[in-house]
């Protein structure tokens, strides 16, 4: 299991440094509000942060909008970490592929 936010190495470029700034603010803000709602391990807010800190803002924030689409009733649940690293297959220009990365099969 890793950290509660990813802070292994990653490139401090602006868009992830964005992307996780954002994912922070929700996680200070409004996750009180929403409550323990999440049905993964890590939840969903420390999945996207540490998707982007690892994918950078793009992929990782595709990669965390599938998670959270995941979440929902009906779907997915039990423990999904953050993939290291991503085949080529997982382009940036087809950010619909990185739906089938969560999937139980």
């Amino acid at each position: 299991m890793t950290s509660r936010n990813y802070s292994g190495p990653w490139p401090k470029t602006p868009g992830r440094l964005l992307g996780t700034g954002l994912v922070r603010l929700y996680q200070l803000t409004l996750s009180g509000f929403i409550g323990n709602s999440c049905r993964h391990l890590p939840t969903c807010s420390e999945y996207g942060y540490e998707a982007i800190a690892r994918h950078g803002l793009w992929r990782g924030g595709w990669m965390a909008l599938f998670r959270v689409g995941r979440c929902g009733p009906g779907g997915t649940h039990g423990i999904d970490n953050v993939p290291e690293t991503l085949a080529p297959r997982y382009a940036w220009w087809a950010p619909w592929r990185l739906a089938a990365l969560g999937r139980k099969g």
